[in-house]
């Protein structure tokens, strides 16, 4: 099975760090959001990939091909980018004669049991129940259990079950002609061509497609969501069982906890749920539920919920105080 994963977006919702890196490739726990992706279709057994990349995109191409040497990778170039149906409309060649396709995009993490979903009859949407609907696609299903309609963002939502980025595609041509038949017609939901308004063809054309219910789903286009999806794969037991307050003596280090590589940590608490890159420098710091990036230096800080990119500085305040009887100071919140 070839896996499909479009990576071409700018994540403008993760400024600044996709200033100067694509979004797929800001860190989250101990790799990257599309080193999470790639680890999950390799323990699946798939080794042939499409990359469809547009923003930064030889940063991601220069990322796959010197982590991943052992991967068969195509990479397609989305220019203009039009939505996640043109991403796929415009890598069709790589795909359209596969028996079946997996399609995984390159923002979201999903926990799931892909060796099943690829052994499915038919084809596979992943779902997850979400408290606000109208901001994802959302799928209805049949008495049948088979999917009866899809939309994109709905404004007012029949259901609660969202698309999470996860799509097993059986007879792939079937789904090239429903984007070719969505851009010839230009039909477009907010401005775009999506791959929701495809699927939802298929289905009148009489497609059976089944939901897929996933463990853990994290839409990595937040700092919000990005921090809660550093913190569920912290606490995988691996994570948990390290033993590093031996490897940087004179700290506290609470797991769970990720340091990379050449890290020189004095003099600081360390977790719960930080994730730090390789040569990273921290001294006198108190860091909680933070990732901090590669190369990055901080000294005298305290931080919780924060995100800091690679080669970053930050330097706090160190005092040394004489303070007298009924001496009150505040240096504000």
């Amino acid at each position: 099975m070839k896996a499909i994963i479009p990576v071409a977006g700018v994540g403008t919702r993760l400024r600044p760090h996709t200033h100067t890196q694509p979004k797929s490739l800001v860190p989250v726990a101990d790799n990257t959001i599309l080193g999470h992706i790639i680890e999950k279709l390799l323990e699946a057994d798939i080794r042939d990939f499409v990359f469809v990349i547009g923003y930064l995109g030889e940063k991601v191409e220069h990322y796959v091909r010197h982590k991943y040497p052992q991967i068969n990778v195509e990479f397609v170039v989305q220019e203009p980018r039009e939505g996640l149906g043109h991403a796929l409309w415009v890598a069709r060649h790589t795909y359209a004669q596969e028996e079946s396709v997996l399609i995984m995009l390159g923002d979201a993490i999903v926990d799931v049991d892909l060796q099943a979903i690829i052994k499915a009859p038919y084809s596979v949407l992943g779902v997850k129940k979400v408290a606000k609907p109208s901001l994802f696609g959302v799928t209805e299903v049949g008495t049948d259990e088979f999917i009866t309609k899809l939309v994109e963002k709905p404004k007012i939502p029949k259901s609660n079950f969202a698309l999470v980025g996860l799509y097993k595609i059986v007879q792939p041509q079937k789904l090239v002609d429903s984007l070719e038949y969505i851009i010839t017609e230009d039909i477009r939901t907010q401005e775009e061509y999506q791959l929701t308004d495809a699927l939802m063809h298929m289905v009148k054309k009489g497609e059976k497609m089944v939901t897929w219910s996933v463990d853990h789903w994290f839409d990595c286009g937040r700092k919000e969501t990005l921090l809660e999806a550093n913190a569920t794969l912290l606490n995988r037991q691996k994570h948990r069982d390290q033993k590093l307050n031996e490897h940087f003596p004179g700290c506290i280090i609470i797991p769970p906890v990720s340091i990379g590589s050449d890290c020189a940590i004095y003099n600081s608490i360390i977790g719960p749920n930080v994730a730090i890159g390789d040569n990273a420098t921290i001294e006198n710091c108190i860091l909680s539920n933070s990732i901090i990036g590669s190369f990055s230096e901080l000294r005298f800080a305290v931080m919780q919920d924060s995100i800091i990119g690679s080669d970053a500085s930050f330097k706090g305040f160190s005092h040394s105080l004489n303070i007298g009887d009924s001496t009150e100071i505040n240096f504000g919140q």
